[in-house]
């Protein structure tokens, strides 16, 4: 169930969930902070975990939505996994395209790499061949083997009009800043909002430590649930 609190227009949504590295979570959680972007609704739906996470005195929902109205940026944001769910949650964003406007779609996401130490090392994939030269000048390189899985893969398709994900090497088992950060300097010069990314990997690594902090709060409480259950049952 998409909830959205105000009637916005947007030229593009821009979606990030947890995948290698947690490059999708802390890349959008970054932008909606440093935009200022307002919150705007959550999504909700039975499969998802009966599970918040408290912050700063604030409840931070599975799935939230923010709009950065100078840029017409939607930022979709997720902090539990979607393995299982990745269908309705590409048709709540094409649902929240359809409402808002919006035409094109952006999806972050971090892939695997061979190297211990990830380069961060960035590509894409874009529907738009127009996009192709623009998404290069950033230094990003075409994607051109790959398994693709999850939200992005569900949106490729059955995909809105039009479609662009950005690609970064991370870590496979714990929250990659490095990578996170280097996501953020390629939609700022692909999109041009005028980000200062100098302290970037600082910021992302405070935005790092916030998001590891609400995580093991999920653990936790999923933790208790589970030995509650098996006292229940033992």
């Amino acid at each position: 169930m998409l909830n959205i609190t105000k009637n916005i227009k947007g030229k593009v949504i821009i979606a990030g969930f947890p995948g290698f590295g947690l490059v999708g979570t802390i890349a959008t959680g970054y932008l909606a902070e440093h935009l200022k972007a307002e919150k705007i609704g959550t999504a909700w739906f039975e499969e998802l975990p009966a599970t918040i996470a408290i912050h700063e005195s604030k409840v931070v929902h599975p799935i939230s939505f923010y709009h950065a109205k100078k840029y017409g940026i939607i930022i979709a944001h997720g902090i539990t996994g979607n393995s299982g769910v990745e269908w309705k949650i590409a048709g709540i964003l094409r649902e929240l395209a359809k409402k808002t406007g919006v035409k094109k779609i952006v999806t972050i996401e971090g892939v695997g790499s061979q190297n211990p130490e990830p380069e961060a090392r960035a590509y894409y994939y874009t529907s738009e061949e127009k996009e192709k030269k623009k998404i290069e000048k950033t230094g990003c390189q075409q994607l051109r083997e790959g398994i693709i899985m999850g939200v992005t893969s569900a949106l490729m398709i059955q995909p809105p009009e039009q479609i662009t994900t950005i690609f970064t090497e991370a870590h496979a088992q714990i929250p990659d800043s490095k990578a996170a950060a280097k996501v953020i300097e390629i939609l700022d010069k692909y999109m041009g909002l005028g980000v200062d990314y100098k302290p970037l990997i600082q910021e992302a690594e405070k935005f790092e430590q916030k998001l590891k902090s609400i995580m093991k709060q999920g653990v936790q409480a999923q933790k208790k649930m589970d030995d509650e259950q098996e006292s229940y049952i033992g």
